[in-house]
């Protein structure tokens, strides 16, 4: 892929969807293209958030570790941000994140991430408004399962 179709792909990103082409031409420049394999893990939960992850091409499914095994809570696929909270929050992965298929994601590392954030305010404004978008989500998800189990 060339630098222009990964910008292309940040673009379809609601976090960088806002962000000028010349700034996400830089963050596509400055990422690292990793690829998994079927069944190995991006992350772990735990571990120390160093890196986001786009996935450029292939599914992940998100575990939650509980006292029986671990937990499938979602799947995650094409154009999908993982890996976020914790750099962001500076706190460990909330979650594991594995491949389902061959995965091609393109890494975003925590230091670059604050420099974008940092040289770009605009791309703050953005990941605060994505951010606050996900808390609103998960707070009506919430509201939804506390009335089911409530009924």
């Amino acid at each position: 892929m060339s630098i222009m179709d990964d910008v292309d792909l940040l673009r379809r990103i609601p976090m960088f969807a806002k962000i000028d082409p010349p700034k996400l031409k830089l963050l596509a420049f400055t990422s690292e293209r990793v690829t998994f394999e079927a069944g190995q893990e991006l992350f772990h939960q735990g571990d120390s958030g160093d890196a986001a992850y786009i996935i450029v091409e292939g599914s992940t499914e998100v575990l939650l570790d509980s006292p029986q095994g671990p937990v499938a809570v979602a799947r995650l696929g094409t154009n999908s941000l993982v890996g976020d909270m914790a750099i962001l929050c500076d706190m460990p992965r909330t979650a594991t994140v594995k491949a389902v298929t061959p995965v091609t994601t393109l890494k975003i590392s925590k230091d670059l991430f604050f420099r974008m954030v940092t040289d770009f305010p605009s791309m703050g404004i953005e990941v605060m408004r994505e951010l606050a978008y996900r808390l609103e989500k998960t707070t009506a998800e919430l509201r939804d399962a506390k009335a089911r189990l409530g009924a």
